[in-house]
């Protein structure tokens, strides 16, 4: 950072008589050249500078300990947004009107002290106004007395924390489903927990996905062999050092726009570091919290809030300017708390009610962590046994073989779960659409067998003869006609309309192919007979 010399570079000689004032130095430069030199030289004083800080203002220190906690630097907005802003006068008007002597804000006191300078510095994000403190300066000053930062807001009450919400790995089973969606490509078989999205920029963090969004076939094997708590550990690491994985672009109510570039690996770290001021294992309050990260850390995540152009999905309307905080920020701190951290770190949510929003949060007892040990009581993974039917039905049990879950999704018909299991249904569409992808029916009864208790012998008769003749059995719908005599249906099919006719199922009945019975019957109608179409529902009602 610039000197305290160069930090004076742009005070005109009136300027800097105001700062000697304040030091109680003399002044004696009849230009601002010299009189920068003189007063640098003056105040680089530590008994002086001692002497001016502990003269400051409560709310002057306050702030100039801020910077000093920052390493001597803080941008420009964050910092006025804490510490107020200086007013734009002009050299005249400011020597007639002397703000010094009645400031408004903290930050006004520390600028009219040459205790703060203002620049602009290169950052990774392209140059940016800081507030800072000369290079020179910055040892000299006395470091703040601070026992460590007060916690964010406060504990949760027995209201907010009174339905709770415990944290899980379920998120390993939702991957399995939504692994085996894509597989078969049918993502939208996927009905879980985690929002479609996020599990799917979690999976591509992962490694587990082609940049096409497609399983990756060597490390998705490896993933769902993995016991249940190396999975969730490697789902917690990709997340937690992505680059990729950006919450804001996935927050529902929002819509990007624009070319600007978010770096969402710097602000989870800031979260988690905001998080670090709560006490573990307690209950604490989501609202509180989030209304004290407002007021105290606003910028967590952007320092500039009109250069971001998010969009609110419901009404259009664009997100700029501090005035959406809320909307934003807020629903950022949310849908961390309430999803990543939640779904992989260990983070315990409640409500007021079971179907209310989460209000309350408890961070583990051993802090937000990278989970490395087994979900409490699964210490001994012993995959639970597949229960397989007669009928062809196939009922898994959460904590069943992951991947032996994955194979049997790609052979079946997908059915709703039921009673916390995972359902599906053989049948010929299925086991033809298996084949496709290079499945046989010899791999579905090896993984059956030792996967179950058993296959019952006709499945495996049934599936034996699908794979050698195919199916065996159809079920169609069909429109029956009936006619008043044998003849008539004889002379039916000795015409042109016998085109239409599908199958003879009686001596008085026939089947019609799929949309012909209007023609058959105009083709009766210019035989002589008189026939009409009946709904069978109107009949038996």
């Amino acid at each position: 950072m610039p000197s305290l010399e160069k930090s004076l570079q742009a005070r005109d000689l009136g300027h800097l008589r105001i700062v000697a004032e304040h030091w109680g130095v003399e002044l004696t430069a009849r230009e601002a050249r010299t009189g920068r030199q003189q007063l640098a030289a003056a105040l680089l004083d530590p008994e002086l500078i001692d002497e001016v800080v502990t003269a400051l203002p409560a709310a002057a220190r306050a702030a100039l300990a801020d910077l000093l906690r920052h390493g001597g630097r803080l941008p420009w907005p964050q910092f006025t947004r804490r510490h107020g802003d200086i007013r734009e006068i002009g050299p005249a008007r400011r020597d007639r009107q002397r703000p010094d002597r009645n400031p408004q804000s903290p930050a006004e006191i520390l600028w009219y002290r040459a205790l703060l300078a203002r620049a602009f510095f290169d950052t990774p994000d392209g140059p940016q106004e800081f507030a800072f403190l000369p290079d020179d300066l910055l040892p000299l000053l006395p470091l703040p007395h601070s026992p460590g930062p007060d916690p964010l807001g406060r504990p949760a009450s027995p209201q907010e924390r009174s339905h709770r919400l415990p944290a899980t790995d379920r998120i390993i089973d939702h991957a399995t489903t939504l692994l085996a969606a894509l597989r078969i490509g049918q993502p939208h078989r996927y009905h879980g927990d985690v929002p479609p999205n996020a599990l799917q920029a979690l999976l591509a963090a992962a490694g587990l996905l082609t940049p096409a969004g497609h399983p990756r076939p060597q490390p998705v094997r490896d993933f769902l062999e993995a016991p249940r708590s190396q999975a969730h550990s490697q789902l917690a690491r990709a997340w937690r050092h992505s680059p990729d994985f950006d919450e804001l672009r996935l927050l529902p109510g929002l819509q990007p726009e624009g070319d600007w570039k978010n770096n969402p690996l710097r602000t989870r770290q800031a979260v988690l570091d905001l998080l670090a001021t709560l006490p573990n294992n307690t209950w604490w309050s989501l609202n509180a919290f989030i209304a004290a990260v407002k007021t105290r850390h606003p910028d967590f995540q952007r320092s500039e809030f009109d250069s971001w152009y998010l969009r609110d999905r419901a009404s259009g309307q664009f997100l700029r300017g501090f005035e959406h905080w809320d909307a934003v920020e807020a629903a950022l701190l949310r849908y961390l708390i309430t999803g990543p951290l939640h779904w992989l770190m260990g983070v315990e949510l409640a409500a007021p009610e079971p179907d209310a929003p989460p209000s309350a949060f408890r961070i583990p007892p051993g802090g937000l962590c990278l989970p490395t040990h087994p979900h409490p009581g699964r210490a001994h993974e012993t995959p639970a046994k597949i229960h397989l039917r007669s009928d062809g039905r196939i009922a898994v049990p959460p904590l069943a073989s992951r991947a032996a879950r994955y194979q049997i999704a790609r052979f079946c018909d997908w059915e709703p779960p039921k009673s916390g299991q995972y359902r599906y249904r053989l049948t010929p569409s299925s086991l033809a659409r298996a084949a496709e992808q290079g499945l046989r029916v010899e791999h579905l009864i090896a993984l059956l067998a030792r996967h179950t208790g058993g296959i019952p012998p006709n499945l495996t008769k049934a599936l034996k003869d699908w794979q050698k003749h195919g199916t065996a059995a159809r079920v169609e719908q069909l429109s029956v006609l009936r006619l008043s005599s044998p003849e008539a249906l004889q002379a039916l099919r000795a015409s042109r309309a016998a085109r239409f006719l599908a199958g003879l199922l009686g001596p008085t009945a026939v089947a019609l192919k799929p949309g012909a019975e209007h023609k058959v019957l105009a083709a009766l109608m210019e035989m002589g007979y008189l026939g009409e179409i009946v709904d069978n529902e109107s009949r038996e009602g």
